[in-house]
């Protein structure tokens, strides 16, 4: 036995037991006469002490010869610290050590392990081994561990079935670029690494299995940044039997229920806001009503003053940054600079202040007088002391562009609040979006998300105005899960995929399965999958997910820790039937 009690169990009401423990040397302090170290495990922290009065000589040479992340086993007698510490469940005692046992020796670690350390992330990502054993990144991941068991057990509760599907698929088109594996007994033929069980959840309705879950690894070949990696998790979920307002009620009960146990936070029925009504008031289907500003439209009171910005614009749009009329133009510069960064790609941005003395003044005062300024502040029902901000030109790229800096301002003014939840529904899709460049329509969501049934009609007539049978769960500015009610009709699906641009050729290459399966019995069906990683992140306070995953990758798709992605040998390639030419 290599240990009868934890780094993290013993107490004062352990005092006089003898004990064995194990773990790595946390930090040395040698008075000469006397040492102490820290023993470290996943538990805790206890101290050990040697003495010159109750120690050997030989104990004492052999301590003296420990280094940091020594892994160590040792036996004692716990007796009562002196000099206690209560930042720690241990802090009362002490182990008199009477054996010690060098299991393994440590090289010097390349940073110091300690929950303030001294390592860059690259560093830590490369010998993440050594960054876990530290209480930031273990914290991180047992938090993950009970939020699955969580999720599980609700799930469970509510009869769903966790089934396993396959991780070498079939490529398919839409979404993201795939990863692709060689088949070796099928040369020149690839596997995908799935985007998504889509699919196969599906077919498990049709199998009857009724209400199926999965907390599965997903894979997108994208662009990364810190909220996404190449490989992630997802709670993944479908309902047979089911219309929209089934899955709704399920998952957000599942929400509410993660709320209270985690953040201890309890929610009645969470809000609902229709595609529509999110793009007219925040400017993305994702927005955090944590805070306000929302947009507000001002085309009416302020084209036709001959000032040619607002007169040539499509949308002229702002939104009101309350208490914050006392920026200086200083400020209100860096806000300018922001806006016209390459991420954000706006011209300019124009202010309106109404001051605290009830004076109104802006950037336009040329071209708007004090009475017109007031109308356009008396829209976003300023008062004193507020700051309103206008942006103007295309519709869409305006309100993508008021919407990154609602959300700086946010951050900027300490209104993203990551102890406070705020949920929120968004329903009511587009189905479709149009390509100009493939020229043609793109599912906005995927090809198997069924059409409002009052929209159905649409399909033939205007495209471009039928809504999806779709919905997103928004928390803090953030998607955590998507989902939609499935076309289950052969008919319907065929007319989707025709327009998608699909040939029936191509269809029945791609989908032929599923299609085919729908001639058998298909029930109604609906589902949803939620990001597990980014909620994980959400409910502990953070945005990013890498700090959640034992062992991220980097910005740029690699693992640093064991050099992946990385060349292959001469022989698989020829055992794989392929040649590797790089074009430039």
């Amino acid at each position: 036995m290599f240990r009868t009690h934890t780094n993290g169990e013993l107490n004062i009401e352990n005092l006089d037991q003898h004990v064995t423990l194990s773990g790595w040397v946390q930090t040395i302090r040698d008075k000469g006469f006397m040492m102490w170290i820290d023993l470290r495990d996943r538990y805790g922290i206890t101290q050990l002490v040697f003495d010159a009065d109750r120690s050997s000589p030989e104990l004492l040479e052999s301590a003296g010869k420990l280094g940091r992340e020594f892994v160590i086993q040792v036996e004692g007698k716990v007796i009562e610290r002196q000099s206690k510490n209560p930042k720690i469940p241990t802090g009362d005692i002490e182990i008199l050590v009477e054996k010690l046992t060098v299991l393994n020796q440590s090289e010097l670690p390349p940073f110091t392990i300690e929950d303030q350390t001294d390592g860059g992330e690259e560093l830590r990502m490369k010998y993440r081994y050594l960054d876990i054993r530290r209480n930031p990144v273990k914290e991180k991941l047992i938090f993950r561990h009970k939020m699955a068991q969580k999720v599980r057990n609700y799930l469970s509760d509510q009869n769903f079935i966790e089934v396993e599907t396959p991780v070498l698929i079939k490529s398919t088109p839409e979404g993201a670029r795939d990863f692709v594996v060689p088949s070796r007994m099928n040369p020149g033929q690839f596997y995908a690494l799935p985007q998504s069980p889509q699919t196969f959840k599906q077919l498990l309705m049709i199998g009857g299995m009724d209400r199926y879950f999965q907390i599965v690894k997903c894979f997108r070949d994208e662009d990364l940044r810190a909220d996404r990696q190449p490989e992630f998790t997802q709670i993944d979920c479908e309902m047979a039997f089911v219309e929209q307002e089934d899955v709704l009620q399920i998952f957000e009960g599942m929400t509410a229920t993660l709320l209270k146990d985690i953040a201890g936070k309890e929610f009645g029925k969470f809000p609902r806001m229709t595609f529509a009504d999110a793009m007219q008031k925040y400017g993305n289907d994702k927005p955090d009503i944590r805070f306000g500003m929302e947009f507000v439209e001002v085309n009416e009171l302020v084209k036709g003053k001959d000032f040619k910005i607002f007169d040539d614009a499509e949308l002229v749009v702002g939104i009101n940054v309350e208490g914050c009329a006392e920026y200086t133009r200083k400020q209100i510069d860096e806000l300018i600079d922001w806006v016209k960064r390459p991420q954000v790609g706006a011209n300019g941005l124009i202010w309106i202040k109404f001051q605290n003395d009830g004076v109104v003044t802006s950037s336009v005062n040329k071209f708007y007088n004090e009475e017109d300024l007031r109308r356009v502040a008396a829209t976003f029902n300023a008062k004193a002391g507020d700051l309103i901000l206008l942006m103007s030109g295309n519709e869409n790229k305006v309100r993508t562009q008021l919407s990154a800096l609602r959300m700086e301002l946010g951050n900027r003014l300490g209104l993203r609040n990551p102890k406070e939840f705020a949920p929120l529904w968004v329903i009511d899709f587009p189905l479709l979006e149009w390509d100009e460049e493939t020229n043609r329509y793109h599912a906005m969501h995927h090809p198997f998300t069924s059409p409002k049934p009052e929209d159905v009609h649409l399909l033939e007539t205007d495209p471009g105005k039928a809504r999806a049978n779709a919905y997103d769960l928004i928390l803090n500015g953030n998607e955590i899960g998507g989902g939609s009610v499935r076309i289950f009709d052969k008919d319907l699906q065929a007319k989707m995929f025709k327009l998608l641009g699909f040939t029936k050729e191509d269809a029945e290459a791609q989908f032929g399965f599923l299609m085919n399966a729908f001639q058998y019995g298909a029930p109604p069906h609906a589902g949803l999958a939620l990001g597990f990683d980014r909620l994980v992140a959400i409910l502990d306070g953070n945005e990013v997910i890498r700090d959640y995953i034992a062992f991220p990758k980097n910005n740029s798709g690699r693992d640093v820790m064991i050099d992946a992605p990385s060349a292959i040998a001469d022989e698989q390639l020829n055992e794989l039937a392929l040649k590797v030419e790089l074009i430039d």
